[in-house]
């Protein structure tokens, strides 16, 4: 019995090429994305609320000028959404003030 320790699979001498195409990723749109959606249950909490909000828009504003874009946009549009809200509460809350 002789084996072939060089090519075991006795091939021939083909040669298999694997094409590993690598996946790319936006870890700072996937982050920012994340603390959009955790804002959205954290954001009445004054200062820590008003922090992750701020945090996921500067991450997902970032993220937008990488590839790929979805995630990134999506916590952008929350984060934006949020934000917005945030200050018209504020504002309501110091024009209200202001009256007493």
């Amino acid at each position: 019995m002789t084996q072939n320790y060089q090519n075991p699979q006795g091939l021939g001498g083909q040669t298999i090429i694997i094409d590993q195409t690598s996946k790319q990723t936006n870890g700072i749109g996937t982050a920012g994305f994340v603390l959009a959606l955790i804002a959205i249950f954290l954001g009445w909490i004054p200062i820590l609320g008003w922090i992750i909000w701020f945090l996921g828009l500067i991450l997902s504003f970032v993220g937008v000028f990488k590839t790929p874009k979805a995630l990134a946009i999506a916590g952008l549009v929350i984060s934006l959404i949020g934000v917005i809200l945030l200050t018209l509460v504020f504002g309501a809350l110091l024009a209200g003030s202001a009256l007493m």
